[in-house]
């Protein structure tokens, strides 16, 4: 993995900012906290995402969106590394993990596009079970296996 150049955190008030060093991670106003590496892919995936996910202001996912290249045609290369699947059903994508069945026994999130519907299904997970520590800030520290 590449160096981390910076860290984007979630405002309370929705506004994704970043630092070039990691912010206090026991602030009031900190709700989430992502190292940034540049050349990481899933890593530019995972911030929008989860920012998204966790009520981050649209329209700047929007421009880290465009900014970092996350298409929906990049979506599925994201999904089939991080053991999801990403699909049209419909006019809707979906999102689901590999072991999906069905829409009665799994779970799916659904948006107009590729990183909504991404963002809807982190919204059906343990999202919040990491507090303002992303589990991709805990890999990169060497926290979780």
């Amino acid at each position: 993995m590449s160096d981390v150049t910076g860290y984007y955190y979630l405002h309370t008030n929705g506004d994704m900012i970043f630092k070039t060093t990691c912010p206090e991670l026991d602030s009031g106003f900190v709700r989430r906290v992502w190292p940034f590496i540049a050349d990481d892919r899933a890593c530019a995936w995972i911030i929008c995402i989860e920012a998204l996910a966790l009520g981050a202001h649209e329209s700047r996912i929007k421009e880290l969106q465009e900014k970092w290249g996350l298409t929906d045609e990049d979506a599925s290369e994201f999904a089939d590394m991080s053991g999801h699947r990403i699909f049209m059903d419909g006019d809707q994508w979906c999102a689901t993990h590999e072991a999906f069945e069905d829409l009665q026994l799994s779970q799916a999130g659904f948006g107009d596009d590729a990183l909504h519907a991404f963002a809807d299904f982190a919204k059906q997970g343990d999202l919040d079970k990491g507090g303002p520590v992303s589990r991709l800030l805990l890999l990169v520290q060497g926290e979780m296996t």
